[in-house]
């Protein structure tokens, strides 16, 4: 009896109380490795963790999907105050996964895909920018080594615009300004092999169509609590209205940075210009979900156990 209880605690443990938080024993979403129990989750464990970072910020999902979903794409920011005439331009990942760096033109390039495991994201990377900001062109940028001390975010540095993302076929955006050279050469070929082919929709936000090997996917970052998408998809889905296409299936949905993505698989053959007209309207469909109230009737409540039992948690 008492190994069987064992279980039902370690059972209990893995588990969130509520959906969308962290279980003890499941990994602390800073990004350090370690169990959340033993990470931010325990009595000074952490100094800080924010579970949404980017909340306010106009580009909220887009900056989640280039941090976790995105191989290749970049943006100019326009930032506010003392650097306000500096060229900034977010990058999804850098040579050599550097946090930052600085062209020989001045503009700063910083890298969103590094992990710094100090528990606010945006923090992080408003410290990264301004060193960047002060360091002379071609200084090899290191990441943060230390929580940066109580500083801006990056709420407080940009001014607060929807971005204009650029998704690239691969990495060679690296070298448009500079001269190759053989460290160089051998980051961008490694990099290349990781760049699945990615489009961001036109017609809806933060939605980008992806293909890995020979399978099409959608994934969608959105904005709205994860609590009221559940019971919204459930409402669709018992209608069979949650596909969005002809023959895709919802499969799931990713947890990163408090908002969550969910994910279509695709017919063969969909490509981007076959989901763009479809994503809106489903987006129609999604917002009317959104707005009832009624109580979720027993096959609702159950299409919503589903859903949430095929989340898995990034960061």
């Amino acid at each position: 009896m008492a190994k069987k209880n064992r279980s039902k605690n370690r059972a209990a443990e893995t588990t969130s109380g509520a959906p969308g938080e962290v279980g003890p024993r499941q990994p602390c979403p800073c990004g350090s490795g370690k169990r959340y129990k033993a990470c931010h989750g325990a009595p000074g464990g952490g100094t800080v963790f924010v579970k949404r970072p980017f909340e306010g910020l106009a580009s909220e999902c887009d900056l989640v999907a280039m941090r976790e979903l995105v191989p290749a794409a970049s943006a100019a920011l326009t930032l506010q105050g003392e650097h306000a005439d500096r060229a900034v331009r977010v990058c999804t990942l850098l040579p050599m996964a550097a946090p930052a760096m600085v062209r020989e033109s001045g503009e700063v390039w910083l890298g969103l895909q590094v992990q710094h495991s100090f528990g606010d994201p945006s923090r992080d990377l408003a410290a990264v920018l301004l060193a960047a900001l002060d360091a002379e062109p071609g200084t090899p940028m290191v990441g943060l080594t230390e929580p940066p001390a109580a500083g801006p975010r990056l709420q407080d540095l940009v001014v607060d615009e929807p971005l204009r993302i650029e998704v690239h076929e691969g990495f060679d955006f690296w070298v448009s300004d500079v001269e190759d050279s053989p460290e160089l050469a051998a980051a961008l070929e490694q990099a290349q092999g990781a760049a699945s082919p990615t489009a961001r929709l036109a017609s809806v936000t933060a939605a980008y169509w992806t293909k890995l090997g020979d399978k099409e996917f959608l994934r969608w970052v959105m904005p709205e609590p994860e609590d009221a998408l559940l019971d919204a998809f459930a409402r669709l889905h018992v209608d069979d209205r949650d596909r969005v296409v002809d023959g895709a299936r919802l499969i799931g949905m990713f947890r990163a940075h408090g908002v969550v993505a969910p994910v279509w698989e695709l017919p063969d053959g969909t490509g981007v210009e076959g989901v763009e007209d479809a994503a809106a309207e489903l987006r129609a469909r999604l917002d009317e979900a959104l707005a009832a109230t009624a109580d979720l009737t027993t096959e609702e409540r159950s299409a919503r156990a589903g859903l949430a039992n095929r989340q898995v948690t990034i960061r």
